[in-house]
């Protein structure tokens, strides 16, 4: 089992556990009572200038513990107050010592959109994420079938917060994009054995069209 195996196997049961506390139709329920989003997310990334996304980040599965002492609301603070466009907020506990509690905060706390990075394989967490105040949640590729990211991308539409697909190879693109993904991540990190290449991510731009941010 690889590692990224594991980070979405560990999710699957995180939501087993969740939905004994709150069952899916609650949860749905409540995201729907909401206001309907205006995809702020997708929106401040939508710019002539660079856009920042700046992330809140505990520890990692390659680095360990980043920061012992993490006040996470000053540093989203500070990212907001340095000009950053939107934030990063890992709620994944068990390898990124994250929380959804400091989603919760963050969102309650700063004005500019946020987004939950986690590992998402079910509906389930999309609308948890909308309860949390995020405007978007990160759909991974690597661990989703196309069938999968179009259902979970409809549910972000339902709800108004934007879906960034996180890609990594060719074939990740182009299943992005035959899904219609407005929004393309590309990670340097191959998630499944952790080795790092710095040109991916210039080497993938080429083939995502212009429309697609």
């Amino acid at each position: 089992m690889t590692i990224l195996d594991e980070l979405a196997y560990h999710a699957e049961e995180r939501v087993a556990e969740a939905k004994k506390i709150h069952p899916f139709e609650e949860v749905k329920e409540k995201a729907l009572s909401l206001p309907k989003g205006n995809f702020e997310f997708e929106k401040a990334l939508k710019k002539d200038d660079i856009a920042f996304i700046c992330e809140c980040k505990k520890a990692s599965p390659s680095k360990g513990v980043i920061a012992e002492n993490f006040p996470y609301l000053q540093i989203a603070k500070e990212y907001e107050a340095a000009g950053a466009d939107c934030i990063s907020v890992l709620t994944e506990p068990k390898w990124f010592l994250g929380s959804d509690e400091y989603l919760r905060e963050i969102t309650a706390n700063v004005n500019i959109p946020c987004i939950r990075k986690d590992f998402t394989v079910d509906p389930y967490m999309i609308y948890e994420a909308k309860l949390l105040g995020a405007k978007a949640v990160l759909l991974i590729c690597s661990i989703l079938s196309e069938e999968q990211i179009r259902e979970y991308m409809g549910i972000c539409d339902e709800l108004g917060i934007s879906a960034l697909v996180e890609t990594h190879d060719e074939k990740e693109i182009a299943m992005a994009v035959r899904c219609g993904a407005r929004l393309i991540g590309v990670n340097n990190r191959n998630l499944k054995d952790f080795s790092v290449d710095t040109g991916n991510s210039r080497r993938m731009r080429e083939l995502v069209p212009e429309n697609i941010i």
